[in-house]
C-alpha cells in the first residue's frame, strides 16, 4: 500500500463521517534542497468536518500529527492540512 492509502486509511478510521482529501504535493519541492520530487514526502490533506460536531482546529492538527508519526518516521516530511467548518 502506498503512503497515500495508508494515510487515507488512517484518517479515515479516526475521522468517521467527514470528507477527506488528500493530494500527494511532493513533485511541487522539487529542486529545494537536491530534491527529485518523487517518494511521497510532502502531502495535502483536507479535511471538512462532520457539521453536527465543534471542533478545534488545533486539536486536530495535533491528533493528525500524532496518528502520523510512524508516516513521519520512514520518509513523510511535510504536511499541509486545511480543516473546514
Amino acid at each position: 500500500m502506498n503512503r497515500k492509502k495508508r494515510i487515507y486509511s488512517i484518517l479515515s478510521k479516526n475521522f468517521p463521517n467527514w470528507l477527506i482529501e488528500i493530494k500527494d504535493i511532493s513533485i511541487l519541492h522539487k529542486g529545494h534542497n537536491n530534491f527529485n520530487g518523487s517518494g511521497e514526502t510532502h502531502f495535502s490533506i483536507i479535511l471538512n468536518v462532520n457539521k453536527e460536531k465543534i471542533v478545534s482546529k488545533l486539536e486536530v492538527h495535533r491528533k493528525i500529527n500524532q496518528l502520523l508519526n510512524q508516516e513521519f518516521s520512514s520518509g513523510l516530511h511535510a504536511l499541509e492540512i486545511k480543516i473546514i467548518n
